[in-house]
């Protein structure tokens, strides 16, 4: 299944945009606004609507990359889903980035994942009207399990209910995604949502306090910090169209519950990279017990993703 490994490589690419985040909303002198950063990765996420213009290049429609003749007019559905999509995306960012600063990545992302995973899971036979084999459950149920116990320990609550909000919006975000493939073509609502993106994102300047916040802190960031930021929702854009490509080929409830295999990356990233890594994002956790729990639950999640097509 090709897809799998779209939202494989997907994920990988995520693992080092979850820990460019971090280093991003924890330094006070970056963007300590949550909601100024969410403003940007979802206007810079929308502008990925530029990757049509390629299409227009000779030879390159052929080789899969969306095509501006593919594209036909939106339906009220269409428009209506690419603006819900752009909305619980923004929602969902957030409340991530608040969790990041108050928490380390590989404790706020499994929680955040985990929860997201099963959201969909949930949300998919309420919307879609999915339906599963028992093996296929208890495969979801067993990644989402070993994506929470990556988390070391149980941060503050009002850390949890970050992470909570941020995984229902999340979860409900992929939903929308997929019911806007259903109702479309890939290129259609690939099209319209990074449309909606841009148009919701920039109706945000519409109101005097949003445009305040977002002005205030444009001020203060460094050429640097913005380079920093425009490459690590490069790399977010990146994985985000492989994510919604395996979306529209595949099963939206093992898209996220592939969610998984981020964390399982972030871990490795934070291990092996610690000394040249830093403080805010490194992990300098090397005991032997720490290795091996670790090692147990990337045990529990290759499992439940074994399971998933038992």
């Amino acid at each position: 299944m090709s897809w799998i490994l779209l939202a494989a490589v997907g994920q990988f690419i995520n693992s080092i945009v979850a820990i460019l985040d971090k280093y991003i909303v924890s330094d006070e002198r970056a963007l300590p606004r949550p909601f100024v950063y969410a403003f940007y990765s979802c206007l810079l996420t929308g502008f990925w609507v530029v990757i049509f213009i390629l299409g227009l290049m000779p030879g390159l429609s052929s080789l899969g990359m969306p095509s501006l003749a593919n594209v036909t007019a939106p339906s009220l559905i269409v428009v209506a889903l690419s603006f819900l999509s752009a909305y619980t995306f923004f929602l969902a960012l957030v409340s991530m980035y608040d969790a990041l600063r108050k928490a380390d990545a590989s404790t706020v992302m499994p929680i955040i994942g985990s929860i997201a995973g099963l959201s969909t899971f949930g949300l998919s036979y309420v919307f879609l009207e999915a339906s599963h084999s028992p093996n296929f459950v208890w495969g979801i149920l067993l990644l989402a399990v070993g994506t929470m116990l990556v988390a070391q320990t149980l941060p503050k609550a009002s850390v949890v209910l970050n992470c909570v909000h941020s995984g229902l919006f999340f979860a409900f975000h992929w939903i929308t995604i997929k019911g806007l493939f259903l109702e479309t073509t890939f290129e259609t609502g690939f099209f319209w949502s990074r449309v909606g993106f841009i148009l919701f994102t920039l109706s945000l300047l519409l109101v005097p306090v949003y445009l305040s916040k977002i002005k205030s802190q444009a001020g203060t960031t460094s050429v640097k910090t913005g380079f920093l930021v425009v490459s690590t929702k490069v790399l977010a854009g990146i994985a985000a169209f492989l994510l919604l490509k395996a979306t529209d080929m595949g099963d939206v409830t093992v898209v996220q519950a592939l969610d998984g295999l981020r964390f399982v990356f972030i871990l490795l990233f934070t291990s092996v990279f610690a000394h040249w890594l830093p403080q805010s994002v490194a992990d300098k956790d090397t005991r032997p017990s720490t290795f091996f729990r670790r090692l147990l639950f990337v045990i529990v999640i290759s499992i439940g993703f074994a399971m998933l097509f038992a």
